[in-house]
């Protein structure tokens, strides 16, 4: 039954998609609106601090300098990144490691963020992240938290940390990064943009139809 909601629900975010791209005088707002049905949009507050996803890279990192420059919070964190079976091969054969969460930290001290901490967590997925999320806040007495994700990622991730943080005293707002690859404004100008917004959106729609509460 979930798999033909699923499937029914993707169907449904293609024919929209054609459809947009048919009718030529609404064309380009029905697309934008596609591509902002993956964006959160809640609001800007202040925090104690900002955490990275861990695939938002370098548009996280700038994301982040950027909302301690505007003084929304002051410390700035990003889950650790050990090596995994392939890359402890690489190690064993001599060939250098390269940590992408010393490279986060190593751009955001060059950007002038200090407080830089890095979470001692081992995460694959937004599921990871959001479990983890929790339970570190909790640790370090954090009650407002900005996390950055990629901006098509962001409504999803948003559903996905509000069920794991319900119950917590913990105040969690997701921002999309302003420097994400995908634009929600002009997606379909791409073929990456396509494929990022049939993906995402296909997601999207299985999250609400499992978690419809969220």
């Amino acid at each position: 039954m979930r798999l033909r909601k699923s499937l029914l629900a993707l169907v449904g975010m293609m024919l929209f998609v054609v459809s947009a791209i048919a009718i030529s005088p609404v064309r380009t707002s029905l697309l934008r609106a596609a591509g902002r049905f993956l964006v959160a949009a809640d609001p800007l507050q202040r925090a104690d601090v900002i955490v990275l996803s861990v695939d938002s890279d370098g548009a996280g990192v700038l994301e982040a300098a950027d909302l301690v420059h505007e003084q929304v919070a002051s410390r700035v964190a990003l889950f650790a990144d050990p090596p995994d079976a392939v890359d402890r091969e690489f190690l064993r054969r001599g060939v250098a490691y390269h940590n992408a969460a010393a490279v986060s930290v190593g751009q955001l001290h060059d950007l002038g963020i200090d407080a830089v901490e890095v979470i001692p967590r081992t995460v694959t997925g937004t599921n990871d992240e959001s479990r983890d999320l929790a339970a570190w806040c909790s640790e370090h007495g954090y009650r407002a938290v900005i996390f950055v994700s990629t901006v098509d990622h962001s409504r999803r991730t948003a559903r996905m940390l509000a069920r794991a943080t319900r119950g917590r005293a913990l105040k969690l707002s997701v921002r999309g990064s302003r420097y994400s690859a995908f634009d929600p404004d002009a997606w379909w100008q791409s073929r990456t943009g396509v494929r990022t917004e049939v993906v995402e959106s296909e997601k999207l729609v299985v999250d609400m139809l499992l978690h419809p509460l969220s």
